[in-house]
């Protein structure tokens, strides 16, 4: 059976990385509302906001997937009269 001080280190260490787990969780917290205030002041400037994202999302992707992906769509696009 564990000892005594075998529990307590463990409870520490269980303690530290809840706390540090619950730390992030509230940064996370406050850049997700700090995102929305951005994006609140962009549509209040007349942005469209929904397209910036997408724009965001792109940005993220791999170059080359990306530009495969928008030569399928423009086939597909042309395929159905609406190029």
């Amino acid at each position: 059976m564990p000892s005594d001080a075998t529990y307590n280190v463990a409870a520490d260490e269980l303690r530290q990385f809840i706390e540090q787990y619950e730390h992030l969780e509230a940064e996370k917290k406050d850049i997700t509302e700090q995102q929305k205030d951005i994006m609140s002041e962009a549509k209040a400037r007349g942005y469209d906001t929904k397209v910036m994202k997408k724009i965001i999302g792109m940005r993220k992707r791999d170059k080359n997937d990306l530009a495969e992906e928008e030569a399928i769509l423009d086939i597909y696009k042309a395929a159905l009269g609406m190029a």
